[in-house]
């Protein structure tokens, strides 16, 4: 009987435009071996996101670019399999950055032990740091919403603005979402209680958000860019907060893209833009998980998942985030193997 193997996807050239299987190699090799303080971790879930993109590309960004022939950076949800480390022990469930295969070798004073939360697949949708502590510092401590002001969530039915739009709510704002289906826009309105939603690929973003926000926009958390953003631009509040999570519709561009032609709104509503990534805030997480983890039993709190079953699927699936038939519905991520 052969010995089992490690299951890896190997970065094997830098994408152009939209990411390709043919981008990767496929590999099997032996499963690695912890050394002292080491841990081996078997990976169950792979979170799939825009920032999978980002890492791809041939030059540095907020973190060094995965390089060609090395394992796809990814963050996962796994449980230890054998441990030389004090600080973990066998079945304990941990996250990190452990790649886009089934086992990782890891220094286990940089892992912390996970709790075995219900279902296990909350750490993909809520409390997955690139989630639930990016809602959580963008709105709270980058926004900071006040109750009867107007936000517009763009992206709003992605695991990321669909966490930021209720947090906006309960902080007492009025949150208009923007989305890509008509399904989605209802999923916003009806089950995570956003007061109204557009849809970008059928209605005319500019023309709703005149007749949807009479008042303007005093919060715009943009994750698109693009035409979307350009105009949420043109109804902005004085003092308006711009928290820009992410800019997905530039991600997969092989041309320059034009910026926002009425950028002039930021001086003349002397408004503030601000970038952000959450590993710069995890000395919030723990705040955050306290308060995401209360306003879920709440039932404040909504998400829901989009499961892929197969690591041989990633390379197709993480593309559903850039699909514009929008077929992704929730937080995406890999099954890579049976939970304990």
């Amino acid at each position: 009987m052969a010995a089992p193997m490690n299951r890896q996807w190997r970065l094997a050239a830098f994408p152009v435009g939209m990411a390709k299987t043919s981008d990767f190699e496929w590999r099997k090799e032996p499963i690695p071996v912890p050394g002292d303080g080491q841990v081996l971790v078997r990976n169950i879930y792979l979170s799939l996101d825009p920032t999978n993109r980002v890492w791809c590309n041939d030059f540095d960004t907020y973190m060094p670019s995965v390089r060609i022939g090395e394992v796809m950076r990814g963050l996962t949800l796994g449980v230890v399999e054998q441990s030389r480390s004090p600080n973990l022990t066998k079945g304990d469930f941990v996250m990190g950055l452990l790649g886009w295969q089934d086992f990782t070798v890891a220094d286990g004073a940089s892992l912390s032990r996970l709790e075995k939360i219900q279902p296990l697949t909350g750490y993909m949708g809520l409390f997955n740091p690139l989630i639930g502590l990016t809602a959580y510092v963008g709105m709270l401590d980058i926004a900071k919403p006040k109750a009867g002001e107007t936000m517009v969530i763009s992206g709003a039915a992605g695991a990321v603005g669909s966490v930021a739009g209720q947090i906006g709510k309960i902080k007492g704002c009025r949150v208009v979402g923007i989305a890509g289906s008509d399904e989605k826009c209802r999923w916003a309105t009806d089950t995570l209680g956003f007061d109204a939603a557009i849809n970008y690929n059928t209605e005319n973003v500019l023309e709703c958000l005149q007749t949807l926000c009479p008042n303007g926009i005093d919060i715009i958390w943009e994750n698109v860019g693009g035409d979307v953003f350009n105009a949420e631009l043109a109804l902005i509040n004085m003092n308006a907060r711009i928290v820009l999570c992410g800019m997905i519709s530039q991600y997969n561009a092989t041309a320059p893209v034009a910026g926002p032609s009425n950028l002039i709104m930021v001086l003349i509503k002397r408004a503030m833009i601000k970038g952000f990534i959450c590993i710069d805030h995890m000395d919030r997480y723990e705040a955050a998980m306290t308060d995401l983890a209360r306003w879920q039993a709440e039932g404040q709190i909504k998400y829901r998942v989009d499961m892929v079953n197969g690591l041989e699927n990633a390379p197709e699936a993480v593309n559903k985030l850039f699909d514009a038939s929008n077929t992704n519905q929730g937080k995406l991520f890999v099954k890579v193997s049976a939970e304990p």
